[in-house]
């Protein structure tokens, strides 16, 4: 120091702490003319001495006119230097750097003010204090006084000359700086961020296309800021590195890819648009690159294809399309399908129907695959049946009947849904006929009756087994994918084809009465379904039956009997006016009432060693064997399940009565009038009989 105060005059150190502009800009002067006499001796003990002296007893003053006569007097110093001042830089920035963060305005306004001087003089020698003097600048932009902020823009446009025509720029150090900078939310702190990328890229040695995923995110991240003008300088600066990647032969797809699928998520609109377009170019350029990514890609596509805003949705649909149109022998099926899975549960329709697109198509492509993934998307899509939408309850019977081309999976696909409807009736009564219909078309119409026969001859729940029956029964009769089917079984008399079919359903129809009569009556087969109705004399009249006896009556006038009616045979003639005969009942609390005096419906016509023949003709007794079928073992087989829903609502009805007597309190009061009126309970099935008719 002693060496500095024998160089520097006391009257020039003194002005250079004065409160006057004018002094110290005089000061600083002298300053110079010192520095430069000593660089010319080559006395650089002195100068290094000199800048010590500026630096300890002026820059880290607590007076303010001592900081700011420094800050000039560092200036000074190094203009003094000039070439020779980078040797010195050492000494010089790191206390005008300090100064960016001094408490008074006006000595942040000179620090700019130094640090620009000194820039001009060093040039590129500057580099290497680069990331400092960034760092600082990005604290600066964002400065509450409007004179220091319009001093750091000055000194940054400087900089960035200074740093566009250096070649000992090291990108690869400055990147980590930029990359945590990039998470700032201050608008001029972004503005700063942006402006120095849109630069850095304009420079054709520097690459910052391959350092593009470490601030990627936080380009995204400005899309979505409330100032306009950010989010429009963003949106260039991202555009342009988009064009740049159209033209690289080179590019990391992979990284920036899953920076992608993050924003394609966002509540902004803005932020999510041009994160989908993106990745519609990606799609289309990455190729196989992006095989790894592509589950995850998927997995924001699909969301998006039911955006709010129309171009959103445009755009990934376009995507969608591209994606499953490369035929990458990669795929990760597994993950593919776990995010499939996952968008059936969307609340969106056109996403779940996108979403079962990819499974089907992936069916198709990779089976073996898929079919190793089952369990864990087969609840999924049996539970997608339930769907409020028709559209995409077909989509899930197409992939199930994909599925079920094995007979395996067929099988066990015709057994889970026989579950679902047994453990959800509302499912078999709003998707019932279309489920059963669509499978028809897409897997056979006998196959899946056969099946579901099979199925429901052994059904434990005979409730439920009845109301399926009835069901399928139905659908049979009146959908017209199953035409087919209905024709077959027209021939079961005269085709083993058709004989082998009536037999299979027949097992299974047994658990409803009326769905055997109307099989019958399908089949041709007159006689015994006249046996059938006979047998029927034993049956408990209910509201069940009696709905089910209108539901028959009713079918008998549809099309699909007009062959029947056109027959006008003996044998028809009587059924029909038997059935049409069956006499009204109304129900006084539990009981049934009787509305007419007799019911001869159940009462078939006999004549003297007569029955009915195949053509629905009375003709002599051909005996219980007809193409192969043994009416008398079927009627047999009727009788018997029949039975057993006797028994069964018996054991239901016992249940019940005991479940009330038990929630009764006191002792139960004695009828008042003997239970012997033909008003007040049914009568016995003994009393219905008389002159071959059923009476009740």
């Amino acid at each position: 120091m002693a060496d500095a105060l024998s160089v520097i005059p006391a009257a020039v150190l003194r002005n250079l702490s004065d409160k006057l502009y004018e002094k110290r800009k005089n000061a600083a002067l002298e300053v110079e003319g010192i520095v430069k006499q000593l660089a010319s001796s080559g006395d650089h003990e002195k100068i290094s001495a000199v800048i010590n002296l500026l630096t300890t007893e002026y820059t880290f003053s607590p007076q303010a006119n001592h900081r700011k006569g420094g800050l000039i007097g560092l200036a000074a110093a190094t203009v003094g230097l000039s070439s020779e001042a980078a040797q010195h830089l050492e000494q010089i920035v790191p206390p005008v750097l300090n100064s960016f963060s001094d408490q008074d305005s006006r000595v942040r306004y000179y620090a700019c003010e130094a640090l620009y001087n000194i820039a001009k003089v060093v040039r590129g020698d500057f580099i290497i204090f680069f990331n400092q003097i960034f760092d600082a600048l990005c604290k600066l932009s964002a400065d509450s006084d409007a004179n220091v902020q319009s001093a750091a823009h000055l000194l940054d446009r400087l900089v960035k000359d200074i740093v566009t025509e250096s070649d000992q720029f090291s990108i690869e150090e400055f990147i980590p700086l930029l990359k945590e900078r990039m998470n700032v939310l201050n608008p001029y702190f972004r503005q700063f961020l942006v402006g120095w990328i849109t630069v850095l890229d304009s420079v054709p040695e520097i690459d910052m296309l391959g350092f593009l995923p470490d601030f990627l995110d936080g380009l995204f991240n400005m899309l979505s800021d409330s100032s306009h003008e950010i989010r429009q300088q963003a949106d260039s600066a991202l555009s342009e590195f988009l064009q740049e990647i159209k033209n690289s032969p080179s590019v990391d797809y992979d990284r920036m890819a899953k920076i992608l699928v993050q924003r394609a998520a966002s509540p902004d609109e803005f932020t999510r648009l041009t994160a989908i377009t993106w990745i519609n170019e990606f799609v289309k350029l990455g190729g196989d690159q992006l095989v790894p990514d592509y589950a995850e890609i998927l997995g924001a596509i699909l969301p998006c294809i039911s955006d709010k805003e129309e171009k959103i949705r445009v755009v990934a649909r376009e995507t969608n399309e591209e994606l499953r149109a490369i035929k990458a022998e990669a795929f990760d099926v597994g993950a593919i399908l776990s995010i499939a899975r996952r968008q059936l549960g969307s609340e969106w329709e056109a996403t779940r129907i996108e979403a079962l697109h990819w499974i089907s198509t992936l069916l198709n492509r990779h089976r073996a695959e898929v079919l190793c993934f089952l369990n864990d998307i087969f609840d999924s899509l049996l539970t997608a049946l339930s769907d409020s939408s028709d559209a995409v309850v077909l989509w899930v019977l197409d992939i199930h009947a994909c599925i079920a081309q094995d007979l395996l999976h067929f099988r066990q696909l015709v057994f889970f849904l026989v579950h679902s409807f047994r453990v959800d009736h509302s499912l078999l009564e709003r998707r019932g006929a279309l489920i059963i219909r669509r499978l028809c078309v897409l897997l056979d119409a006998e196959r899946v009756y056969r099946e579901l026969s099979t199925i429901l001859e052994g059904e434990a729940d005979l409730d439920f087994a009845c109301i399926m029956v009835q069901a399928l029964n139905l659908i049979l009769l009146t959908s017209s994918e199953l035409s087919g089917l209905r024709e077959l079984l027209k021939q079961s008399l005269v085709n083993p084809a058709g004989k082998d079919l009536f037999v299979s359903l027949y097992a299974s129809w047994c658990h409803s009465p009326m769905a055997i009569i109307s099989l019958c009556l399908l089949a041709q087969t007159y006689q015994h379904a006249s046996t059938v109705i006979q047998s029927l004399i034993e049956e408990d009249v209910n509201v069940k039956f009696l709905v089910q006896l209108d539901k028959l009556i009713r079918l008998l006038e549809t099309p699909i009997f007009a062959y029947l009616r056109l027959q006008q045979s003996a044998a028809f003639k009587i059924l029909r006016t038997r059935l049409k005969t069956v006499p009204s009942y109304s129900f006084n609390g539990e009981q049934l009432t009787r509305a007419s005096s007799g019911n001869p419906c159940y009462q078939i016509l006999h004549h003297s060693g007569s029955q009915i023949t195949e053509d629905g003709d009375l003709d002599q007794d051909n005996g219980n064997l007809q193409n192969g079928i043994n009416f008398a073992s079927r009627l047999q087989q009727f009788e018997q399940m029949q039975q057993q829903h006797r028994m069964h609502a018996k054991s239901q009805a016992q249940s019940r009565n005991s479940t009330t007597s038990l929630s009764k309190e006191g002792p139960k009061a004695e009828p008042s009038q003997p239970p012997t009126s033909d008003t007040n309970m049914p009568t016995s099935r003994s009393s219905r009989r008389g002159l071959g008719q059923l009476q009740i």
